[in-house]
């Protein structure tokens, strides 16, 4: 069977709060996260419901291009099974505050090492080196493509000692993902590589956390027990949505229309056009507050 592939990079404009619901821990309102490594995610269900969500608006409920591409709705769900497999959004870029700059974009050679094992499987070949970055008892190393003026780093509380490389194989390969005239330029000021370990403890400690209230309307105090914490992803994150379409699914009693393109390279299409024109989406939840939104870059990939 032959499928039309494509990569979705999502830049984040504002904060994404993709939850997993409520807990009993210290954060009320978690984000949604890999299992195994603790690293930010959105889950491929939350991913695909949020296209399908831009399709019906732009398309309509019941055309085509919704019906064949996401799979009939759920009253009918037993009919036909969707054409696009959507992967969950996977983190590369994770903006962290520095006392040396604005922020820094972060990420470390796992990750990087797996975007380029997933642009393999979607049909693009990425050829960039990836880099050893190792913690020692003594050292925090950070390899930067652009040496600080005082060759230190400060990311949160944590002081790094900056190795100059070129990344620029790396920076090219990111920059394609993203929807910002300077990429390149500015990723050479801001990128940032450290440890795996780093890179983990930073995922798991450094997303912001924001206190939340509700708000007697006549009396202006706050409700009996109306606090809460909810975590989200900070503006700037940058992750990526693997994207894998097969030709229409149609219920045999259907009758085929041979004068239609159904191929997997039209329904590819019906998803990567929503961001021709109006290149952004909103994935998560609290949209009526702004949250959530996206710049869409599509990098195609190949059969």
């Amino acid at each position: 069977m032959t499928q039309a592939n494509a990569i979705l990079g999502l830049l984040a404009q504002t904060s994404i709060h993709a939850g997993t619901g409520s807990t009993t821990g210290v954060i009320d309102l978690p984000i949604q996260r890999e299992g195994h490594n603790g690293y930010p995610c959105i889950f491929g269900s939350s991913m695909k419901g949020a296209l399908r969500t831009r399709a019906e608006s732009q398309y309509g409920e019941d055309n085509d291009s919704v019906k064949f591409v996401f799979g009939p709705d759920t009253n009918n769900a037993s009919d036909h099974a969707g054409a696009i497999m959507v992967s969950d959004a996977r983190l590369l870029l994770l903006p962290i505050r520095s006392l040396t700059s604005q922020f820094k974009w972060v990420t470390c050679p796992a990750v990087l090492k797996r975007y380029q094992n997933d642009a393999q499987r979607f049909g693009m070949n990425l050829t960039f080196a990836i880099p050893t970055v190792t913690d020692t008892a003594t050292t925090t190393p950070a390899l930067v493509p652009q040496q600080p003026a005082n060759a230190k780093l400060f990311l949160e509380e944590y002081r790094f000692d900056t190795n100059l490389r070129d990344l620029t194989d790396i920076i090219d390969a990111i920059a394609s993902l993203m929807r910002v005239d300077d990429a390149k330029p500015v990723l050479q000021e801001q990128l940032v590589i450290v440890s795996n370990d780093m890179f983990a403890h930073l995922c798991q400690h450094a997303t912001p956390v924001n206190a939340h209230i509700a708000i007697d309307s006549e009396k202006k105090t706050v409700l009996k027990g109306q606090l809460w914490y909810e975590e989200t992803l900070p503006p700037e994150t940058l992750l990526y949505v693997g994207l894998s379409a097969n030709s229409v699914r149609k219920p045999k009693t259907e009758t085929v229309d041979l004068s239609k393109d159904e191929s997997a390279q039209w329904v590819l299409n019906a998803v990567t056009g929503l961001f021709a024109d109006k290149p952004w989406l909103q994935v998560g939840g609290n949209e009526t507050v702004g949250m959530g939104w996206c710049a869409v870059t599509t990098v195609a990939g190949g059969k």
